[in-house]
C-alpha cells in the first residue's frame, strides 16, 4: 500500500493546491503538531477557492456550516467557495476526539485564529503589490482591494501564486469585531441536507469499495464468555461464507450481506457461559457496594460538616441515574482494508486520530501507514459502537486480506455499545428557622474517570487477545455536583468507584445530567421547605447576570409568578410546572428549563406538553444550527428521563430491542419554545451538550408541582409514578 502524503492526496482528490501546502512529498505523519501553522487547517486553490482542514467532524451538529462561516469571515472569502475536508487523519491536523462541543469552542477558535493569520498575510503581499499600506486595504469576497478605490480586487489565487508557506498560526493576529460581522450570526443553510434530504449522501453505511466483503460478528451468550469450538460445517451450504477465528472473536466474512446475516445466524458454536453481573434489579447497590478508587473534593467553602451536624434542620435526599445506552437509530458500520503493508479504515469516529494511533498498534503497522477517513454515521452522543465496529472490519480484513464491510444488528447495538453508566448522588443541606440554607453536602458515586479512553477495552481486540491499555474511563464528570446558589457552607465530593457494571464511555454531557438532576431536583425540594417559589429561590442566591438573564426569559414567557402547589385529590389528570437552571460546568453555558406536564393517576403517565428554554452559548455561528442542537438536547434527555434504562442479568445485556428499551416517539413530543440569547462579543461555546443537562430535573420538579410526589429514580416510569402515588395517599 503506497502511503501519499497530503499534497499528493490533495492534488488528486481536488485539484492543485498552490498555497499554504505542506512541502511537496509531505506526510500527515511528518508533523506531530499540525496547530501551529496555517497549513494544517487552510489550503487556497489556483483559483481562489479555500479548502478548510478540520480534526473535528460535523456529528450532526451543524459544524460543516459554521466552520465555514468562520472562515468567511475572518479571512474575507466567499462561503459559496470554501470546502471542508474533515477527520480524516492523512490530510487534517490532530485536534483531538469531537465531543463536549468542542467542534466550535475550540476546533472553530483555532481555524478562525488561523484564518486571521492567513488574511494578515494576503494582506501583506496585495500592499507589496499595490504599494498601498496594509490598513487603506480589506480583504472580502476573496480578494483584496483598496478599501477607498472602484478597482478589481486581486483575487487570493492570484495574490498568492505558486509559493508554498510555512506560516505559523499567529496568536496575536487580530480578529474581525463582531460588530462588523456579516455572515457569522446568521442562519445560513447546512450544505449537507440537500443530499440527506434526496437521499444521496453518502453515509458509512452507503460506502462501498471494489471486491469488499460483507462482515458479521458473532457475539458470545455471555460477557466474558470463552469460545470452545466453532462448526464451520454448519454454514458450509452458504455460498462463499468464510469463517474468521482469532481466540474467542468469531466472524463471518461473505460476497452479499445476506449471506453474511444467514451465516451469524446459523454458525454453531460452544461458549462458556459465565455470570459474574450483579442484575440490573440491584444496580444502585451494586454502586455503593463498589470499592473506591480515590476521593476527590470538587469543591469547599466553609465549614459544611459542623453547621449539619449542629443543624436542628435538615433535608437529606438521594437520586439515581440508570446505565443507559447511546441507543443510535441505526446501527454502527464500518468499512476496513487491511494490507500486509497498510491500512484504511472508514469509520463513523468522533475521535480518528486517537483510534489511528490505536489501530496501529493492534494491527502491528506503522503509524504512517494507517489511515482512518471519517464518514457520517447514525449519531454518537459519545463512544458508541462507531470504535468497536471499526475494530470488527479491521480483523477480519487482515484476516482474508480483502476490504471488509461490518454492519451490527439491531442486538450489538443494543446490547454491545459501552454505557453511559450509573450514578448515585446524595445529598443532604441544613434549613435555619428563616427557611434560609445555612449548609450543603453532595456526596457523588461515580465509576473512575482518570484511566484509559472511552470504550476501552474495544470488543474485536479484547475478543482477539490482544492487549489494549489499561484503566477504565467512564466519560463521567462531576462536574456540576456543586450548587451554583450562594450557600455559605458548601462541599461537594466524589467517590471514584473502582468499577461499574457494563462497559463504559461517555453518553452525552456525561455525567451532568444526572449530577444536575440531583442538584435541581434538591434545589426545589429545599425550596418547598422554605416556603418559596422555586424561581425566586434561584434568583435570590445566583450572582451571575447572564444566569439570571436566562432563568427571567423562561419566567417571563412561562408567565411565571408564584403561587400556592395545591393538589387536586380528586382529578384524573394532574398538571404543574417546573423549572431548572444550570451554568455547564460552572464555566461555559447558562441554560434556564421550563416545563409543564400532566400527569395521568390511573395509568401513571406522565406527558410533557411545553419546554420553554433560555439558552445562552455566547457567541452563535449559526443561530439555526444552535436552535436545532437545543432541541436535540431536550428531546433526548426527556427520552432518557421518561423511558430509558439498560437491564442485563447475571450474563448479558437483556435489553436488546426497542421493545425492551423504548424511546421518545413522535407522539411524546411537546411544544418547545428556544429562546437563544446571542452575545457576539463572548467567547463561542458551542451548543451540543449544555441545554440536555437540565431537563431532567425540570420534568421531575414538574411532576412533583403537578402531583405532589417527588421522583428521584430515572426513569419516570409509569409503575414508579403510581407507586409514588400510592405511597402518598397512605
Amino acid at each position: 500500500m503506497t502511503h501519499l502524503g497530503r499534497r499528493r492526496l490533495l492534488q488528486a482528490a481536488a485539484g492543485l493546491v498552490v498555497a499554504f501546502t505542506w512541502p511537496t512529498g509531505a506526510r500527515a505523519s511528518d508533523r506531530t503538531v499540525a496547530g501551529d501553522e496555517v497549513d494544517g487547517f487552510l489550503a487556497i486553490g489556483s483559483d481562489g477557492g479555500v479548502t478548510i482542514y478540520s480534526g473535528k467532524v460535523d456529528l450532526g451538529t451543524g459544524a460543516r456550516a459554521a466552520l465555514r462561516q468562520i472562515v468567511a469571515e475572518e479571512l474575507g472569502a466567499s462561503f459559496e467557495r470554501i470546502g471542508l475536508i474533515e477527520g480524516d487523519t492523512a490530510l487534517t491536523p490532530d485536534q483531538g476526539s469531537t465531543g463536549g462541543s468542542t467542534g466550535i469552542s475550540v476546533g472553530g477558535v483555532r481555524i478562525r485564529q488561523a484564518a486571521a493569520t492567513a488574511r494578515d498575510k494576503l494582506l501583506l503581499l496585495a500592499s507589496d503589490r499595490l504599494q498601498r499600506p496594509v490598513a487603506a486595504l480589506e480583504a472580502a469576497d476573496g480578494g483584496v482591494r483598496a478599501r477607498d478605490s472602484t478597482a478589481p480586487a486581486i483575487g487570493f489565487g492570484e495574490l498568492i501564486g505558486g509559493r508554498a508557506s510555512a506560516l505559523k498560526v499567529d496568536p496575536a493576529a487580530k480578529l474581525k469585531d463582531p460588530a462588523g460581522y456579516t455572515i457569522v450570526g446568521k442562519s445560513v443553510p447546512r450544505p449537507d441536507l440537500p443530499a440527506k434530504f434526496t437521499g444521496r449522501h453518502v453515509y458509512v453505511q452507503d460506502f462501498r469499495l471494489d471486491g469488499m466483503l460483507h462482515g458479521r460478528v458473532i457475539r458470545p451468550p455471555a460477557i466474558g464468555a470463552e469460545l470452545l469450538a466453532v462448526d464451520e460445517a454448519s454454514v458450509a451450504d452458504i455460498v462463499g461464507v468464510q469463517v474468521v477465528r482469532i481466540g474467542n472473536f468469531l466472524g463471518v466474512v461473505a460476497p452479499k450481506e445476506w449471506a453474511a446475516v444467514r451465516a451469524a445466524r446459523d454458525l454453531k458454536a460452544q461458549w462458556t457461559t459465565p455470570a459474574t453481573l450483579q442484575g440490573s434489579d440491584d444496580v444502585f447497590e451494586t454502586v455503593r457496594a463498589t470499592p473506591v478508587d480515590h476521593e476527590e473534593v470538587l469543591r469547599s467553602v466553609g465549614d459544611a460538616a459542623s453547621v449539619l451536624a449542629a443543624a436542628t434542620r435538615r433535608l437529606e435526599a438521594t437520586y439515581q441515574w440508570p446505565i443507559q445506552s447511546h441507543a443510535s437509530m441505526g446501527p454502527s458500520c464500518a468499512v476496513a482494508d487491511v494490507r500486509a503493508d497498510g491500512a484504511t479504515i472508514w469509520t463513523a469516529s468522533q475521535g480518528t486520530h486517537r483510534s489511528r494511533q490505536l489501530f496501529a498498534r493492534y494491527l502491528g503497522l506503522p503509524a504512517d501507514n494507517v489511515r482512518l477517513i471519517y464518514l457520517d454515521g447514525s449519531g454518537s452522543y459519545g463512544s458508541n459502537g462507531n470504535d468497536d465496529v471499526a475494530a470488527d472490519a479491521a480483523l477480519l480484513s487482515r484476516a482474508v486480506g480483502r476490504p471488509v464491510r461490518v454492519q451490527w444488528m439491531r442486538a450489538d447495538e443494543h446490547g454491545w455499545d459501552p454505557k453511559g453508566p450509573p450514578q448515585v448522588l446524595d445529598l443532604r443541606a441544613a434549613i435555619d428557622a428563616a427557611g434560609e440554607v445555612t449548609a450543603w453536602e453532595t456526596v457523588a458515586y461515580l465509576p473512575v474517570n482518570t484511566k484509559g479512553l472511552p470504550g476501552l477495552p474495544l470488543l474485536a481486540w479484547d475478543a482477539a487477545g490482544i492487549a489494549q491499555p489499561g484503566g477504565m474511563s467512564s466519560g463521567l464528570t462531576n462536574l456540576n455536583s456543586d450548587p451554583p446558589y450562594s450557600v455559605a457552607n458548601m462541599r461537594a465530593v466524589t467517590h471514584w468507584l473502582q468499577a461499574t457494571p457494563l462497559r463504559p464511555a461517555n453518553l452525552r454531557a456525561p455525567g451532568k445530567i444526572g449530577n444536575v438532576f440531583a442538584v435541581e431536583s434538591f434545589a426545589d425540594e429545599l425550596a418547598d421547605a422554605a416556603g418559596v417559589d422555586p424561581l425566586q429561590f434561584r434568583l435570590q442566591r445566583l450572582q451571575d447576570p447572564r444566569g439570571i438573564a436566562v432563568l427571567q426569559r423562561v419566567a417571563d414567557a412561562m408567565q411565571w409568578s408564584p403561587r400556592p402547589r395545591a393538589v387536586d385529590p380528586m382529578a384524573a389528570v394532574l398538571q404543574g410546572r417546573g423549572i431548572a437552571y444550570v451554568h455547564y460546568k460552572q464555566s461555559e453555558n447558562f441554560v434556564a428549563m421550563g416545563m409543564e406536564v400532566s400527569v395521568e393517576r390511573t395509568s401513571g403517565a406522565i406527558r410533557v406538553t411545553r419546554v420553554v428554554c433560555a439558552h445562552d452559548c455566547g457567541l452563535m455561528i449559526n443561530p439555526d444550527a444552535v436552535h436545532a442542537q437545543v432541541e436535540g438536547c431536550i428531546l433526548q434527555t426527556l427520552s432518557r428521563t421518561l423511558f430509558e434504562q439498560v437491564t442485563f442479568d447475571r450474563s448479558r445485556v437483556t435489553s436488546t430491542d426497542w421493545a425492551s428499551y423504548p424511546i421518545l416517539g413522535f407522539a411524546d413530543v411537546p411544544a418547545l419554545e428556544i429562546h437563544l440569547i446571542d452575545r457576539p462579543h463572548e467567547k463561542p461555546l458551542g451548543a451540543g451538550e449544555a441545554a440536555a443537562a437540565p431537563v431532567g430535573a425540570a420534568l421531575g420538579n414538574a411532576v412533583f408541582d403537578a402531583a405532589g410526589i417527588r421522583l428521584r429514580t430515572v426513569p419516570f416510569t409509569p409503575a414508579r409514578v403510581k407507586a409514588a402515588l400510592q405511597s402518598l395517599a397512605t
